[in-house]
């Protein structure tokens, strides 16, 4: 239960859906998190449930709009008051936009981008000079199996997860040399509340064509990213994680 001991957490997007979980089994394993969010009674609530089963302050829950930088800061400055410092970055915010390229107006493209794209760019240049004074760190940016293949729609969230996974990379090759590594994580359909917000019939349709026939839960990803988040995965950097039933090996 000690896979995090001593590590400090911000986790976007952290109110619900993978984010919570993942704030959850990261503090199981000893970190202490602050879950940032724009829906504020959500995050709080979920930092209060931490606190309560953990009979300490694991958590602290702030409002967090990834795509302000001085949110940001606030963000990185509660890590280091509230903790001590910053170890890990989950970049886990993001929004879907099912229109493809000619259906998609400028200002949802507008705002899938700033939230997708520039949120995980300004998240990482938040955090980095908090993680130089650690001497390392560990940034997971959750991207989506729609960054590593294409569909008929949802044109805005294929351009931004397709450059998170490429932002990823460049990221990794640059600060590896200061033991910072960057890693990506491209989840299928998970029954998350973004998802569930869809269609049932196209849900349906989309986990039958994977080769587990159904879709996987928040807890399943967050597994993945504690790992990559954990001395476990010290070896690893610029690397992207598939968490889809199969569904992109098809």
């Amino acid at each position: 239960m000690d896979r995090l001991k001593g590590k400090v957490a911000l986790i976007s997007g952290g109110a619900r859906g993978q984010g919570a979980a993942e704030a959850r089994l990261f503090t199981a394993e000893g970190a202490k998190v602050v879950l940032g969010d724009v829906l504020d009674k959500e995050a709080a609530a979920v930092a209060d449930q931490i606190n309560k089963s953990s009979a300490q302050k694991s958590a602290h829950a702030l409002r967090l709009d990834v795509t302000r930088a001085s949110d940001w800061r606030a963000a990185v400055d509660a890590c280091e008051h509230e903790f001590g410092g910053l170890d890990i970055l989950v970049n886990n915010a993001g929004i879907a936009n099912m229109k493809g390229v000619a259906e998609t107006s400028e200002e949802e493209w507008d705002a899938v981008v700033n939230i997708n794209q520039k949120g995980v760019w300004l998240g990482m240049k938040a955090a980095i000079p908090a993680m130089r004074k650690r001497g390392s760190g560990s940034i997971i940016n959750i991207s989506s199996i729609y960054g590593l293949i294409g569909s008929a729609g949802s044109a805005a969230y294929h351009g931004t997860k397709g450059a998170v996974r490429l932002l990823t990379k460049a990221a990794a090759v640059q600060y590896a040399p200061e033991n910072i590594r960057v890693n990506s994580v491209h989840p299928g359909v998970i029954r998350t509340p973004m998802v569930e917000a869809l269609d049932d019939d196209l849900i349906a349709q989309i986990t039958a064509l994977a080769p587990m026939k159904r879709a996987g839960t928040a807890e399943e990803v967050a597994y993945v990213v504690l790992f990559l988040a954990s001395n476990e995965a010290s070896f690893v950097t610029g690397s992207e994680y598939v968490v889809d039933g199969g569904y992109t090996a098809v």
